[in-house]
């Protein structure tokens, strides 16, 4: 079995795979080293791969090298199917490029856009030649709301809902219509935007707050809710 650790910026997910295939799936808070531990003390693990874009701390690192399972840190150094047009490949969070693995190991004969909503949200395109171009990032429904709460006197911090207002009728549902509809409308007009620039477009929707605003998203799209630690799994078999 491999285990797929993908740690982010405000929680961690743990994937243990049969070949191809999810065993089992964990989510947790914080640096994941001791859920780590637990199943390689339950599981016969035959590789842990892990992309850290929080900054892990050197004694964590530390403790999973010295466990007795070959353990691979994904980075800009890893191995790609594709090819990276991306010039500063030490700053490309590796959650991205574990995104992009998952869509070029499923749909790797289309263009490809990634829409991965979580604390940032990010835009990835992957075209059918097999090139990743770049992508933008922008300002996650958490951050959005958390900074009209900072950045104002007077404004109260709201939280995101599936269900919300198409027009605020009081201060709360005014905040939650104008962050969720202003993502849904700048994730609307991406896809637009690159529909009409790349042929037979893929768009691929994950993160975790991708159930939310998917159901608000007006263009085809296929929801692919563990498309990273997919993605972790396929990188730690290519680098093998």
């Amino acid at each position: 079995m491999n285990l797929a650790v993908d740690i982010g910026n405000s929680s961690s997910k743990l994937a243990l795979f049969n070949g191809n295939e999810i065993a089992y799936l964990f989510k947790v808070e914080g640096a994941p080293v001791s859920k780590v531990r637990d199943l390689t003390g339950r599981y016969d693990l035959d590789a842990i791969i892990v992309s850290d874009v929080s900054s892990l701390k050197d004694e964590n690192r530390s403790e999973l090298i010295s466990l007795k399972i070959p353990v691979h840190f994904l980075s800009s150094e890893s191995m790609f199917p594709f090819s990276i047009e991306y010039r500063t490949g030490s700053s490309l969070g590796t959650d991205r490029l574990a995104a992009v693995a998952g869509a070029y190991n499923m749909w790797h004969a289309h263009n490809v856009l990634i829409i991965d909503a979580g604390t940032a949200v990010t835009y990835d395109l992957l075209t059918s030649s097999g090139v990743y171009k770049g992508g933008n990032i922008s300002p996650g429904l958490s951050m959005r709301f958390k900074a009209l709460n900072t950045y104002t006197g007077r404004l109260p911090l709201v939280y995101p809902r599936a269900e919300f207002k198409p027009l605020g009728d009081d201060t709360e549902s005014a905040i939650r219509a104008g962050v969720q509809l202003g993502l849904v409308f700048e994730i609307n007009e991406y896809i637009r935007t690159f529909e009409s620039r790349h042929k037979d477009l893929k768009v691929i929707v994950t993160g975790g707050d991708s159930d939310i605003l998917s159901g608000h998203i007006k263009f085809s799209f296929t929801f692919a809710p563990d498309l990273i630690v997919e993605g972790l799994n396929y990188l730690l078999n290519y680098n093998a």
